[in-house]
């Protein structure tokens, strides 16, 4: 019976719902802002599967149907931004040169840390991608079509996100940015859809300009990945 259940589909779905509301709980009983969902249930899920021996397969069996909305919501992205098309013409330059210089910017630093640390070279390349695409499914993408290792890539990516999305308006205090424009887009850049989920909460076009810096920078990336 038990085995049963583990293989079946439903086992992973079931799964990361359930670590995703108990993060979500933990979140607002808390008000911690270390306490995001993702971590939350990032960590429960491995503590299950250690703890009771199951093997990731299982849980993969549901998990990567999860995966595969990784495009679809992706795509939903553009809904936001069709929204905010106002603003995003009377911005249109700005946004694509912030975009590019964000995006050298992020993986001219990542290259340079893991030639620091001398990291192979395959996991080097898809480092500095994974951590600066624009979200996990373009970075998965890349991954796979240059013949990288996909787990670094998406960890970078989540780790990115978890980055902005934590410490996104202590920074934007820090260095005294007030436009919701500017805010938006820099979020966006860094921390990919984690980020952009926070700046919705910040604000609307926050959100939208997030939603956009995603799109830019995820075409920027994956042409200028070409070259590494």
């Amino acid at each position: 019976m038990f085995d049963a259940i583990l293989t079946s589909p439903f086992f992973g779905l079931a799964l990361s719902a359930a670590a995703w509301c108990a993060g979500l709980w933990v979140q607002k009983k808390t008000g911690w802002v270390l306490c995001n969902p993702l971590i939350i249930a990032g960590v429960l899920i491995i503590a299950i599967l250690a703890v009771f021996h199951i093997p990731l397969e299982h849980y993969n069996q549901g998990a990567g149907l999860i995966q595969m909305m990784l495009g679809p919501v992706t795509a939903v992205l553009a809904l936001n931004i069709y929204h905010q098309r106002a603003t995003l013409k009377e911005y249109f330059l700005p946004v694509l040169a912030g975009c590019l210089a964000g995006t050298l910017a992020s993986l001219g630093s990542v290259l340079a840390l893991c030639r620091l640390f001398q990291l192979e070279n395959v996991l080097t390349a898809l480092g500095a991608i994974g951590a600066q695409v624009a979200n996990t499914a373009i970075a998965l993408g890349i991954a796979e079509s240059q013949g990288g290792i996909q787990g670094v890539a998406a960890a970078a990516v989540i780790l990115a996100g978890l980055v902005g999305a934590v410490f996104a308006p202590l920074f934007a205090k820090w260095f005294r940015i007030t436009d919701p424009v500017a805010e938006g887009l820099a979020i966006g850049a860094c921390s990919h859809a984690l980020g952009t989920a926070k700046a919705m909460e910040i604000g609307e076009i926050q959100g939208a300009m997030s939603s956009i810096a995603i799109c830019v920078c995820g075409i920027f990336t994956s042409l200028l990945a070409l070259f590494l």
